[in-house]
């Protein structure tokens, strides 16, 4: 067999309509996961929890609920779901996007989201058998890669690719180009007004967090220090700590709670 022949064998398995059920289901898991992550935010805000309204605590949380587990393995089925598109739309050029230098970048893009939901897979099937949801935390791992040749640097690129992720965010916001995404010719003008108000909030949302753990992890590279370092747990968390924090981590906590919603509008409408 010819690799022309196994590269179209490729490309027409990446077109299977069973990879849009599966981007379907994951667009929905994950704005299951940011719902939770949302209302555990709005209860810091609120002073009703002092708990971080991390991932990992959004997973013991759904898993402490009443048929908890099984909510957890449906959601790590949705999590593996949309891996495996973002891995179809990277690998197999489910979009079409080529191998000139734009499509190659967006096929990096979705390689990384595909790798991304696949650790969050990961941590969600850890905490359904019994582990701790991945084990240490934001300053342990950055101390780790501290440790290995041009850790530093690493640290710096990785600082730098949140600075980037919270730039687009705001550029999506701003411009609203997430919704070249949606079949908007199927949707009623209050759908769609619904939807674009909370693809708006849910990206500036992002923008903030995204930003915050980005200049979190350039601190600690230039420091040296990994206990500068913060993940999504604690980025909220500092924002709960400055002037008015409370009322920063709510607004926040709302926007994230809109994007979750648009998750749920893009499971529906997005062109998949």
């Amino acid at each position: 067999m010819s690799t022309g022949t196994i590269a179209a064998k490729g490309r027409r398995a990446g077109k299977s309509p069973w990879v849009e059920r599966l981007g379907r289901l994951g667009l929905v898991a994950k704005g299951a996961f940011y719902a939770v992550i949302a209302i555990l935010a709005i209860k810091v805000a609120l002073g009703g929890r002092t708990e971080s309204p991390d991932r990992q605590g959004a997973l013991r949380t759904i898993a402490d609920q009443p048929f908890g587990k099984g909510l957890l393995l449906l959601l790590a089925a949705g999590l593996a779901g949309y891996a495996l598109w973002r891995l179809a739309q990277a690998l197999l050029d489910r979009d079409d996007e080529g191998e000139e230098p734009k499509g190659l970048a967006k096929r990096a893009a979705a390689l990384g989201k595909g790798g991304w939901y696949a650790v969050l897979c990961g941590l969600t099937l850890s905490v359904l058998i019994g582990g701790d949801g991945g084990g240490g935390n934001q300053q342990q791992t950055t101390a780790g890669v501290f440790e290995r040749p041009l850790g530093r640097y690493a640290v710096y690129a990785a600082g730098l690719a949140f600075l980037g992720a919270a730039g687009f965010n705001g550029y999506r916001a701003v411009t609203c180009k997430f919704r070249k995404k949606l079949k908007t010719g199927e949707m009623s003008e209050a759908e769609d007004r619904a939807a674009t108000a909370a693809g708006v909030l849910g990206h500036l949302a992002r923008l903030v967090v995204f930003g915050l753990i980005g200049l979190f992890l350039l601190k600690a590279a230039w420091e040296f220090d990994p206990r500068e370092a913060r993940g999504l747990d604690g980025a909220l968390l500092e924002l709960s700590q400055q002037p008015y924090g409370r009322y920063l981590l709510f607004a926040v906590a709302v926007g994230l709670l809109a994007y979750a919603l648009y998750c749920f509008a893009q499971a529906r409408y997005r062109r998949i």
